[in-house]
Protein backbone atom coordinates (compact mmCIF):
# COMPACT_ATOMS: atom_id res chain seq x y z
CA UNK A 1 0.00 0.00 0.00
CA UNK A 2 1.65 3.34 -0.86
CA UNK A 3 1.78 5.95 1.59
CA UNK A 4 -0.15 9.48 1.08
CA UNK A 5 2.03 12.52 1.32
CA UNK A 6 0.42 15.31 3.65
CA UNK A 7 0.47 18.36 3.18
CA UNK A 8 0.82 21.15 5.58
CA UNK A 9 -1.29 24.00 5.04
CA UNK A 10 -1.64 28.18 5.66
CA UNK A 11 -4.56 30.00 5.12
CA UNK A 12 -4.15 33.58 5.32
CA UNK A 13 -8.50 34.66 5.90
CA UNK A 14 -10.16 36.93 7.52
CA UNK A 15 -13.65 35.86 7.39
CA UNK A 16 -14.62 32.95 9.62
CA UNK A 17 -17.54 31.60 7.15
CA UNK A 18 -14.69 30.71 4.62
CA UNK A 19 -12.43 29.32 7.25
CA UNK A 20 -15.29 26.69 8.30
CA UNK A 21 -15.83 26.04 4.82
CA UNK A 22 -12.32 25.26 3.75
CA UNK A 23 -11.29 23.68 6.64
CA UNK A 24 -14.06 21.41 5.98
CA UNK A 25 -12.76 20.33 2.80
CA UNK A 26 -8.80 19.86 3.87
CA UNK A 27 -8.75 16.33 5.27
CA UNK A 28 -6.56 15.47 8.06
CA UNK A 29 -5.20 12.55 6.63
CA UNK A 30 -3.94 14.17 3.47
CA UNK A 31 -3.80 18.13 4.99
CA UNK A 32 -1.49 18.15 8.36
CA UNK A 33 -1.54 20.92 10.36
CA UNK A 34 -3.61 23.24 8.81
CA UNK A 35 -2.75 26.75 10.65
CA UNK A 36 -5.07 29.93 9.73
CA UNK A 37 -4.01 33.42 10.57
CA UNK A 38 -5.88 36.24 9.57
CA UNK A 39 -3.95 39.44 8.07
CA UNK A 40 -1.01 39.45 6.37
CA UNK A 41 1.50 40.74 9.03
CA UNK A 42 0.32 37.64 10.60
CA UNK A 43 1.01 34.98 7.73
CA UNK A 44 4.62 36.95 7.17
CA UNK A 45 5.12 36.19 11.29
CA UNK A 46 3.96 32.81 10.62
CA UNK A 47 6.35 31.91 7.28
CA UNK A 48 9.28 32.96 9.33
CA UNK A 49 8.51 30.58 11.77
CA UNK A 50 8.19 27.43 9.97
CA UNK A 51 7.51 26.98 6.23
CA UNK A 52 4.51 25.23 4.16
CA UNK A 53 3.43 23.13 1.59
CA UNK A 54 0.51 24.96 0.65
CA UNK A 55 -0.83 28.91 1.25
CA UNK A 56 -4.31 29.76 0.99
CA UNK A 57 -5.03 33.19 0.70
CA UNK A 58 -8.56 34.71 0.98
CA UNK A 59 -7.96 38.42 -0.31
CA UNK A 60 -8.94 40.76 0.50
CA UNK A 61 -7.36 41.08 4.39
CA UNK A 62 -7.42 43.55 7.25
CA UNK A 63 -4.16 44.53 6.42
CA UNK A 64 -3.46 44.76 2.34
CA UNK A 65 -5.32 42.65 -0.44
CA UNK A 66 -2.37 39.92 -0.14
CA UNK A 67 -1.43 40.07 -3.23
CA UNK A 68 2.12 41.15 -2.50
CA UNK A 69 2.28 38.20 0.06
CA UNK A 70 1.37 35.45 -2.89
CA UNK A 71 4.08 37.25 -5.14
CA UNK A 72 6.50 37.05 -2.52
CA UNK A 73 5.83 33.62 -0.99
CA UNK A 74 6.23 32.35 -4.59
CA UNK A 75 9.76 34.47 -5.09
CA UNK A 76 11.61 33.00 -2.18
CA UNK A 77 9.70 29.36 -1.75
CA UNK A 78 8.32 26.51 -3.49
CA UNK A 79 5.15 26.21 -1.37
CA UNK A 80 2.28 26.00 -3.41
CA UNK A 81 0.33 29.41 -3.34
CA UNK A 82 -3.62 29.60 -4.33
CA UNK A 83 -5.04 33.06 -4.15
CA UNK A 84 -9.22 32.98 -3.32
CA UNK A 85 -10.49 36.57 -5.48
CA UNK A 86 -14.05 38.17 -5.80
CA UNK A 87 -15.00 38.23 -8.92
CA UNK A 88 -15.10 41.37 -9.98
CA UNK A 89 -11.31 42.08 -9.39
CA UNK A 90 -10.71 38.11 -10.58
CA UNK A 91 -9.46 38.76 -14.37
CA UNK A 92 -7.53 41.54 -13.24
CA UNK A 93 -5.65 40.14 -10.70
CA UNK A 94 -5.42 36.66 -12.32
CA UNK A 95 -3.02 37.83 -15.27
CA UNK A 96 -0.90 39.74 -12.75
CA UNK A 97 -0.36 36.52 -10.22
CA UNK A 98 -0.56 33.61 -12.63
CA UNK A 99 3.05 35.13 -14.30
CA UNK A 100 4.14 34.44 -10.55
CA UNK A 101 2.84 30.77 -10.31
CA UNK A 102 -0.15 31.84 -8.35
CA UNK A 103 -3.09 29.51 -8.86
CA UNK A 104 -6.33 31.67 -8.29
CA UNK A 105 -9.42 31.35 -8.27
CA UNK A 106 -12.88 33.48 -8.31
CA UNK A 107 -15.12 33.94 -5.30
CA UNK A 108 -17.79 32.84 -4.50
CA UNK A 109 -16.92 29.41 -6.42
CA UNK A 110 -18.07 25.77 -5.58
CA UNK A 111 -16.86 23.16 -3.55
CA UNK A 112 -15.68 20.86 -6.80
CA UNK A 113 -13.94 24.09 -8.50
CA UNK A 114 -12.10 24.44 -4.94
CA UNK A 115 -11.27 20.38 -4.34
CA UNK A 116 -9.71 20.37 -8.42
CA UNK A 117 -7.96 23.63 -7.36
CA UNK A 118 -6.48 21.68 -4.51
CA UNK A 119 -5.49 18.89 -6.64
CA UNK A 120 -4.01 20.64 -8.52
CA UNK A 121 -1.56 22.77 -6.35
CA UNK A 122 -1.18 19.39 -4.75
CA UNK A 123 0.42 18.39 -8.41
CA UNK A 124 1.92 21.14 -8.34
CA UNK A 125 3.51 21.04 -5.25
CA UNK A 126 4.91 17.45 -5.85
CA UNK A 127 6.51 18.19 -8.87
CA UNK A 128 8.55 22.15 -7.52
CA UNK A 129 9.67 18.99 -4.88
CA UNK A 130 11.34 16.98 -7.51
CA UNK A 131 12.81 20.13 -8.90
CA UNK A 132 14.17 20.85 -5.40
CA UNK A 133 15.29 17.13 -4.79
CA UNK A 134 16.76 17.60 -8.32
CA UNK A 135 18.68 21.10 -7.27
CA UNK A 136 20.06 19.81 -4.01
CA UNK A 137 21.64 16.65 -5.62
CA UNK A 138 23.60 19.39 -8.48
CA UNK A 139 24.50 20.85 -5.72
CA UNK A 140 25.84 18.44 -3.69
CA UNK A 141 27.99 16.83 -6.70
CA UNK A 142 29.15 20.41 -7.16
CA UNK A 143 30.25 21.17 -3.98
CA UNK A 144 32.39 17.75 -4.19
CA UNK A 145 33.95 18.35 -7.18
CA UNK A 146 35.17 21.93 -5.67
CA UNK A 147 36.26 19.61 -2.58
CA UNK A 148 38.34 17.14 -4.99
CA UNK A 149 39.54 20.02 -7.25
CA UNK A 150 40.95 21.52 -3.87
CA UNK A 151 42.66 18.07 -3.14
CA UNK A 152 44.56 17.44 -6.32
CA UNK A 153 44.98 21.18 -5.95
CA UNK A 154 46.89 20.52 -2.85
CA UNK A 155 48.65 17.03 -4.06
CA UNK A 156 49.96 19.08 -6.99
CA UNK A 157 51.87 21.75 -5.13
CA UNK A 158 52.55 19.77 -2.21
CA UNK A 159 53.87 16.65 -3.48
CA UNK A 160 54.47 17.30 -7.39
CA UNK A 161 51.91 15.48 -8.74
CA UNK A 162 50.20 16.40 -12.30
CA UNK A 163 46.39 17.05 -12.19
CA UNK A 164 46.03 13.13 -13.65
CA UNK A 165 47.82 11.74 -11.50
CA UNK A 166 46.42 13.56 -8.47
CA UNK A 167 42.83 12.24 -9.72
CA UNK A 168 43.89 9.06 -10.13
CA UNK A 169 44.70 8.33 -6.71
CA UNK A 170 42.17 10.09 -5.04
CA UNK A 171 39.89 7.88 -7.55
CA UNK A 172 41.81 4.79 -6.42
CA UNK A 173 42.06 5.48 -2.75
CA UNK A 174 38.49 6.14 -3.06
CA UNK A 175 37.83 2.42 -4.25
CA UNK A 176 40.46 0.99 -2.33
CA UNK A 177 39.22 2.00 0.76
CA UNK A 178 35.26 1.47 -0.70
CA UNK A 179 34.54 5.64 0.19
CA UNK A 180 33.66 8.24 -1.47
CA UNK A 181 35.98 10.29 -3.83
CA UNK A 182 35.13 13.62 -1.46
CA UNK A 183 35.88 11.84 2.38
CA UNK A 184 39.24 10.68 0.25
CA UNK A 185 39.48 14.67 -0.97
CA UNK A 186 38.49 15.80 2.84
CA UNK A 187 41.26 13.72 4.25
CA UNK A 188 43.64 14.86 2.16
CA UNK A 189 42.75 18.69 2.67
CA UNK A 190 42.86 18.15 6.18
CA UNK A 191 46.24 16.07 6.43
CA UNK A 192 48.33 18.31 3.77
CA UNK A 193 47.65 21.76 5.33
Amino acid sequence: MEMQTVYSVLTVSANEKFNISLRALLNESKFSPVKTVSSVSSARRELLSRSYDLIMINSPLPDGNGIDLAVDICSQSSSGVMMFIKNERFDDVSGVLTEYGVLTVPVPTSVSIINQSLRLLCSTRERMKKVEQKTAKLEEKMEEIRIVNRAKWALIDRYQMNEATAQRFIEKTAMDECITKRAVAERIISTVR
